[in-house]
């Protein structure tokens, strides 16, 4: 990451409002509709992914393959919900704001293989969304919302041909990370998330 030197946004204290689309770390968490364990189920402190599970981590790789200025940190998908950081990427915009150097931070996992095949169901009379690539991802611009808007209909889009009701909670949450050590203890909060999955606030038993 030496050639994004110096160019993450960190957050003024003393600012009123944020701009999404800023260069800046942000830590997301989105959540399936009323929290349902799509996604897999965790044995051991370990994180079990069913298939709708593969279609989510997949498309998590994809998302700097449709958003070039994004760079990925850590993230793991949970049964109900995934963790990870989106790192905004774009030339300087000539804004005199503090950056702070990354350089240092380790480079995410290598993707995973492809996600297993989905079931076969009947062919059905096709639709206007049946013609669009189902791994085509939502109209693009330039600020997390789109991101993970993005992302959500990739998922959405593929998980659908598993389980019609698949559905995500419309919102999502988001954290701006400030300095490298809140991105060291949030990217270990990540990786051990699935070990401490009791204690996780969006903990819930299997439906």
């Amino acid at each position: 990451m030496d050639k994004y030197k110096n160019k993450y946004r960190i957050a003024s204290a003393r600012a009123p409002f944020w701009d999404y689309g800023w260069n800046a770390a942000y830590f997301v968490t989105i959540c399936t509709h009323n929290r349902e364990h799509w996604f897999g189920k965790i044995s051991g402190g370990v994180m079990d992914l069913s298939a709708m599970g593969h279609v989510a981590n997949s498309c998590w790789y994809e998302i700097p393959n449709h958003f070039p200025f994004v760079e990925l940190g850590a993230h793991v998908i949970m049964p109900n919900h995934i963790l990870g950081i989106v790192i905004i990427i774009k030339p300087d915009d000539g804004r005199n704001v503090e950056t702070q150097n990354f350089a240092s931070l380790p480079p995410p996992p290598p993707p995973p293989p492809p996600p297993p095949p989905p079931p076969q169901t009947p062919p059905s009379k096709p639709s206007e969304t049946d013609t669009k690539p189902k791994n085509q991802f939502g109209p693009q611009s330039k600020n997390l919302a789109s991101i993970i808007r993005g992302f959500k209909i990739g998922v959405t889009q593929n998980a659908r041909q598993i389980n019609p009701d698949f559905a995500w909670q419309s919102r999502f949450h988001d954290h701006i990370i400030r300095d490298d050590q809140s991105y060291q203890k949030i990217s270990e909060y990540i990786i051990n998330n699935p070990a401490n999955w009791q204690d996780d606030k969006f903990y819930s038993t299997a439906q």
